[in-house]
């Protein structure tokens, strides 16, 4: 790893793994007691360096509204980020607090709806055009197409979860060919990968703020909160075969949301579907890379190989996604009570 010398408030630090790392980027911590900084590698092949531009825009608008928000260290020269070609490197401010993998109780589902709904109120008045744009990212008939082409190719035919891949794929598209639900809602600024994990919150579990704000983008509600609550509402995680959808957790989450927003009864009507929507696009996602082996990280601890590990999740997210149809009825009530 390149030590952080291109902030010299950073030089000499000790610099370690950031233990709540996500998927993508590769994280660490700059200093100690507290740490100073949060250091990341940047994905290149996912994320280009004009993110930056992004980043920069969306978090000075943010904590203009007095929102907490995590900042972008300048570089030595007053560059957003260091580095070139694939050695793109950036540094944040770091927020004190705890990263939550599960949502633990009702009221902890709460706080953060409440949380999330304030964040996008900051939002709405933001005048900017995203630099990077990730076409498709949740475009979920595109990642349908794609894992029904992934799945009919030779990719991991020698592989040992090849069949079992294939099986679970032919599931998550007549699944989603059953779906019920709409694809037409407007665009408004969303941040895109609200899983729990990307909210910060203090040791005895009030929100602090969102994190990892480089997918922030306009995008529709229905994705954002299927997003967010198809991890919130899955009290055991995701890398778990039993996941289901807790319609106590939900009924905290969309009342916490809900009552700090008015989305129109458009958005306030597909919330539901894009629950069930977006587990069952990240159960093909993870699917897909059974096949293709290139784009998820994994745990080399608790698994052998990329592909066992993402066969897991798989199964795991196409498990909460049936659990949401099954309780579409109660949870469509709740949401419509909100």
């Amino acid at each position: 790893m390149t030590p952080p010398d291109a902030w010299a408030a950073l030089r000499g630090l000790p610099v370690r793994p950031c233990d709540d790392g996500g998927l993508i980027n590769l994280t660490f911590l700059v200093g100690d007691a507290p740490p100073r900084a949060v250091l990341q590698r940047v994905n290149t092949g996912i994320f280009k360096p004009s993110v930056h531009d992004d980043i920069e825009a969306v978090t000075a608008h943010l904590e203009g509204k007095g929102q907490v928000t995590p900042r972008l260290l300048r570089t030595d020269a007053g560059a957003l980020w260091a580095g070139s070609g694939d050695e793109v490197w950036r540094a944040m401010t770091y927020i004190p607090g705890r990263t939550l993998h599960r949502v633990e109780t009702p009221a902890v589902a709460h706080a953060a709806g409440g949380l999330v709904a304030r964040f996008h109120a900051a939002l709405d008045d933001l005048a900017w055009e995203y630099r990077h744009v990730r076409p498709g990212a949740h475009d979920t008939v595109a990642h349908m197409a794609r894992l029904a082409a992934s799945a009919g190719s030779e990719g991991g035919a020698d592989a040992p979860e090849h069949a079992e891949a294939r099986a679970l794929a032919t599931r998550i598209l007549r699944a989603w060919d059953s779906w019920e639900g709409r694809l037409d809602l407007p665009a408004r600024h969303i941040h895109g990968d609200l899983k729990i994990s990307n909210l910060r919150f203090t040791a005895d579990g009030a929100p602090v703020c969102v994190l990892d704000l480089e997918t922030v983008a306009r995008g529709s509600l229905d994705v954002e909160l299927g997003d967010a609550w198809r991890s919130w509402c899955n009290p055991v995680g995701e890398d778990s075969t039993d996941t289901r959808f807790d319609l106590d957790i939900f009924a905290a989450a969309a009342t916490g949301y809900l009552a700090h927003a008015r989305p129109s009864a458009q958005e306030r009507g597909a919330i539901v579907g894009g629950v069930e929507r977006i587990a069952l696009e990240l159960a093909a996602r993870f699917c897909r890379d059974v096949f293709e082996d290139s784009y998820f990280g994994w745990s080399a601890a608790r698994f052998p190989t990329r592909r066992a590990h993402n066969l897991f999740r798989a199964k795991g997210q196409f498990a909460l996604a049936e659990s949401v149809r099954a309780q579409r009825g109660p949870a469509e009530r709740i949401v419509a009570r909100a």
